[in-house]
């Protein structure tokens, strides 16, 4: 099992560095998500004037930068749902002494963020990743799963520590819900494909006929 990180640098390195940085920016990672809970952390990223052509291949394959795991769940989100970034939040509304409700609560969204036909696209690619691929191990019996593993060192480079994760969406088709699995420093096996796609495995095989969503 490995991932294909010269291909991931070869587009990184037709993009370029000013679209690269264009695209950060289309996707909302320079920004916070907004999420109603205080203290939330922001993109760490090389600055533009600083990127050369090694940084823009490490950062084409998902390493030298860092982004929070909400952050990653809502920009995925909006790859997958059809274009719309939604602010990710806990409350819906406000309510009296009582419980009865007096303030609806509402959170921005942005829309146009890819288009509907490549958000179909990726969805039938990230379904692929599971069904017949290295997420293979995410797979729910009678459901369709989508997602992508992830596996990536940490600094300094060579100490034999990882970490591994992997995101799930379900059903493939028309997403209702995501998740997200991180296992930091595992011993033995490190691939996300294997450490953590089993986790959103088991977390699904409980939420998906809990929730009532319909199976294959």
């Amino acid at each position: 099992m490995a991932s294909c990180n010269p291909s991931y640098i070869n587009v990184g390195l037709r993009l370029g560095i000013e679209k690269y940085y264009d695209y950060f920016e289309e996707f909302g990672l320079f920004h916070k998500t907004g999420i109603d809970l205080p203290g939330e952390a922001g993109t760490i990223m090389h600055k533009e004037e600083n990127m050369g052509l090694v940084e823009l291949a490490c950062v084409a394959f998902g390493q030298s930068f860092q982004i929070t795991p909400i952050q990653l769940l809502t920009t995925i989100s909006s790859i997958i749902n059809g274009g719309t970034r939604i602010t990710p939040h806990f409350g819906n509304y406000i309510a009296d002494p009582s419980g009865v409700a007096t303030q609806q609560l509402v959170f921005p969204e942005v829309s146009g963020i890819v288009s509907e036909e490549t958000s179909r696209t990726m969805r039938e690619m990230l379904e692929k990743v599971v069904s017949e691929g290295g997420g293979s191990n995410g797979k729910v019996e009678g459901f369709s799963v989508g997602g992508k593993t992830a596996t990536s060192q940490t600094l300094p480079r060579g100490t034999g520590r990882y970490i591994s994760s992997f995101v799930g969406f379900a059903p493939a088709e028309d997403p209702q819900v995501i998740a997200i699995a991180i296992v930091t420093n595992p011993k033995g096996l490190y691939y996300g494909g294997l450490v953590a796609a089993p986790i959103i495995r088991q977390l699904y095989e409980n939420i998906l006929p809990y929730l009532g969503i319909a199976g294959n």
